[in-house]
């Protein structure tokens, strides 16, 4: 059985550097994260003396690009791993080859060379908050790219002819093991009307995957003088954008109204199951929905949840994303 890899390739402008990857997302796993391995090609008689160099830039988008005016800039670049590619340095760090890259050695000759890169398990994860449909430009959010060039030294300004920039996202999975069973319950009186009302809200499982419903069961006691005319359960994503103090946002990315099993009178309970399937598609014209950041020709879902290995730490250029599920009761007009 012959095994196949899927590779990535770019190649410089001038076609004198060409640079192969195997994969585009790369997977934080909370203590560390995938590194970045790939192989270039480079043309000998070209560098004349000067040397080819490796960086991971990640890029902060917070504002507008339309609306960026003498010379004020909306971004913030960052360089999180630096390297010499070629001529190999003679401290060269050891790391294994993957299979790909002996692969793709053995395939290309001398001309080629391999290189790792590492990125912080600290670094903010790559997502994109949607633009409007009237907003033009780079959307904001985090986003990744391999960059390789030609120079003297690393200090020098690349050259568009002779660089490769390739972008890359910094992504997370969901945890394999499941946590506490989510439940709420909540209780309200009424002015000048005896007796409460009751709700509670419970969730199948914890942790769910793109694209998997999500089951919602609901039980509504009625000791109250009131009358449930309908029940609404949606789905909210909830953005905290860590450079600024007042940058939080929601968005509802699905919502289930359903009326059965109402009017709910009193003394009434009724116990009923929903499903709620949150998606990109629900959302495609909302402003500022975040999604997992977005690779060229590729589809993306709604950003992951944003997990911490410590909650303390998190990175002032990051975009935290969380999720929770609402139920609200409707009572009529004169009801609330």
């Amino acid at each position: 059985m012959v095994a196949t890899f899927r590779v990535f390739k770019k190649i410089a402008p001038n076609g004198k550097l060409t640079l192969y990857l195997g994969k585009r997302d790369f997977v934080d796993h909370l203590t560390n994260v995938d590194p970045v391995d790939g192989v270039i090609t480079v043309d000998d008689d070209y560098l004349k003396n000067r040397k080819v160099f490796g960086q991971i830039i990640a890029t902060f988008r917070y504002g507008r690009e339309e609306d960026e005016v003498m010379g004020l800039q909306f971004v913030k670049e960052l360089c999180l791993a630096s390297e010499q590619i070629y001529p190999v340095p003679s401290e060269e760090k050891s790391y294994t080859l993957t299979r790909m890259q002996e692969r793709l050695l053995s395939k290309l000759g001398s001309k080629a060379f391999p290189f790792q890169f590492q990125i912080s398990p600290n670094a903010p994860n790559s997502v994109t908050l949607q633009p409007g449909p009237d907003e033009a430009g780079a959307p904001c959010g985090v986003s990744y790219d391999l960059k390789v060039y030609v120079g003297d030294s690393e200090e020098d300004k690349s050259h568009k002819r002779s660089t490769v920039k390739f972008g890359i996202r910094k992504i997370q999975w969901a945890p394999i093991k499941q946590g506490r069973q989510p439940c709420s319950i909540v209780r309200k009186d009424f002015l000048l009307s005896p007796g409460e009302l009751e709700l509670e809200a419970t969730l199948d499982r914890q942790v769910f995957h793109h694209g998997d419903p999500i089951t919602v069961n609901i039980s509504v006691r009625n000791y109250s003088s009131k009358t449930v005319k309908r029940i609404r359960i949606s789905a909210v994503q909830t953005i905290d954008i860590c450079m600024f103090a007042s940058g939080h946002y929601r968005a509802t990315v699905a919502c289930v109204d359903t009326q059965d099993g109402c009017p709910i009178n009193p003394g009434f309970t009724v116990q009923k199951v929903v499903e709620i399937r949150p998606s990109l598609e629900y959302s495609r014209v909302k402003r500022g929905v975040a999604y997992e950041g977005q690779l060229k020709k590729e589809d993306s879902n709604l950003a992951s949840s944003t997990l911490f290995l410590d909650q303390d730490h998190k990175d002032v250029f990051g975009i935290v994303v969380e999720y929770s599920i609402k139920v609200k009761l409707f009572l009529g007009a004169l009801g609330g």
